[in-house]
């Protein structure tokens, strides 16, 4: 199957929704504290169109002509210069998804070489992201495309009582 890769249209809202929702899904199994299915629709249409019309948002799909396969989204954010930090400008993998019977076909790798050119050609100099821990499978594609541990973010669950 050939896929393209291209910015997102609102013609891909239900499509993106359904791949939306597998991530979260996956989030939400593993972390069921922090992750919960929404009442209403995976993304809200304002918030999606929001998405596709934003000049800093890079939200970009896989297309396998008859259906979407994958996806990615990132956000430019600008660092502004404090004391001790240096301004700069990054952008940041919100979320990427590949449907499981489409993975390590080189889509995700795609996705994120579009993320990478889209993010040059936006005056970005890196690309940050997060991934929980439990996703392993997740860690071992960024380490692969080159991505180290910036920050640890750590967390401790308090008894009450």
């Amino acid at each position: 199957m050939e896929v393209n890769i291209r910015k997102a249209t609102a013609e891909d809202y239900n499509a993106l929704c359904e791949l939306f929702d597998a991530v979260d899904a996956l989030h939400r199994a593993h972390l069921p504290h922090l992750f919960q299915k929404p009442n209403g629709p995976v993304r809200e249409p304002a918030y999606y169109g929001g998405l596709i019309t934003d000049e800093s948002v890079g939200l970009f799909v896989a297309d396998g002509g008859e259906k979407l396969v994958g996806f990615v989204h990132a956000v430019i954010q600008d660092a502004p210069a404090t004391p001790v930090f240096v301004p700069r400008r990054y952008a940041i993998v919100d979320n990427l998804g590949v449907k499981p019977e489409f993975q390590n076909h080189g889509i995700g790798r795609m996705l994120m070489d579009t993320v990478h050119e889209w993010a040059i050609s936006k005056g970005a100099t890196a690309i940050e992201l997060n991934v929980y821990e439990f996703n392993k499978t997740a860690l071992a594609f960024y380490h692969k495309l080159g991505y180290g541990t910036l920050s640890r973010r750590m967390r401790r669950t308090l008894n009450r009582g």
